[in-house]
């Protein structure tokens, strides 16, 4: 098979890969739930490259995401439950029934009117989903209640701030970001109580409860908070790696040395970097 630019070769591939006794093993051995955690893991990379600004990557990862979804959908098809053209489908008709302000009449264009239905458009997607679920023999969504729809598949910072969000369109918030912050700091004295009793899995559940209440105070000042431990992450390996680079330029290696003379390092490479509000 040749390469081309046309999605329909990429469907081919796919139900090739599947195909008993010529395609892959490894793709014949999936199933939805085996392959479920590469689409979050492919996500996560395409927010890599775009942070990186590395287009030539974003390119590859979009396409690996893709796969995901080809991939789901072949699966899909084999057992007469829908296909890739189900798929795209199911997307056209919701972004056309989303933006009725675009799609629909010049009264329906203004940001007034587009409010006013947008909980009725919600309501009608719910009630059309609960059907087809009845119409396929599924059960009810077994989740109930106001927040029954922020999924659960989410990475957990994520869902904090959706599920902080939702709650907060009911009045269930704090007003200032400020008690946000009280809030942590008695978080962080509850985590300290729970190691002076060295009680591990009570330890786990207040370090939890931190994790959250930051969550919180980054909604409250509109940052994302996995962007945020993203940056993080990318200042430590920058800084750590400085670390071993000064190390092996004195004859010398990880592992060997004193935390005191990392630590030297450590605020050499931080001061080379200049200010940074986040230390």
């Amino acid at each position: 098979m040749e390469p081309t630019r046309d999605i329909s070769r990429l469907l081919e591939i796919m139900a090739r890969l599947r195909t008993p006794d010529i395609g892959c093993a490894w793709d014949l051995a999936q199933d939805f739930r085996s392959i479920a955690p590469y689409a979050i893991e492919e996500a996560c990379e395409v927010v890599d490259a775009i942070e990186r600004d590395d287009f030539v990557d974003l390119r590859d990862e979009l396409g690996d995401l893709l796969l995901q979804v080809a991939f789901h959908a072949r699966m899909a098809e084999e057992r007469g439950l829908f296909d890739f053209g189900g798929v795209v489908q199911a997307i056209n008709e919701k972004l056309i029934r989303r933006h009725p302000h675009v799609f629909g009449a010049p009264e329906q264009r203004t940001p007034e009117a587009v409010e006013s239905i947008w909980a009725e458009i919600k309501a009608q997607e719910k009630a059309e989903k609960a059907e087809r679920r009845r119409a396929a023999g599924l059960p009810e969504q077994p989740r109930r209640g106001f927040l029954a729809d922020v999924p659960t598949a989410l990475p957990a910072l994520a869902r904090a701030v959706k599920l902080q969000d939702k709650a907060s369109k009911v009045g269930f918030d704090w007003n200032d970001a400020r008690l946000v912050l009280a809030k942590i700091r008695e978080e962080c004295d509850e985590v300290e109580e729970a190691l002076s009793r060295d009680d591990r899995r009570h330890v786990a559940e207040e370090i939890g409860d931190v994790l959250f209440a930051v969550a919180n105070l980054a909604r409250h000042v509109k940052a994302d908070p996995d962007a945020a431990l993203r940056a993080t992450n990318q200042k430590f390996e920058r800084r750590f790696g400085y670390i071993e680079e000064k190390l092996k330029q004195a004859g010398k290696k990880l592992g060997e040395v004193s935390l005191a003379e990392m630590d030297a390092l450590w605020d050499e490479a931080k001061n080379r970097e200049g200010p940074d509000i986040s230390d």
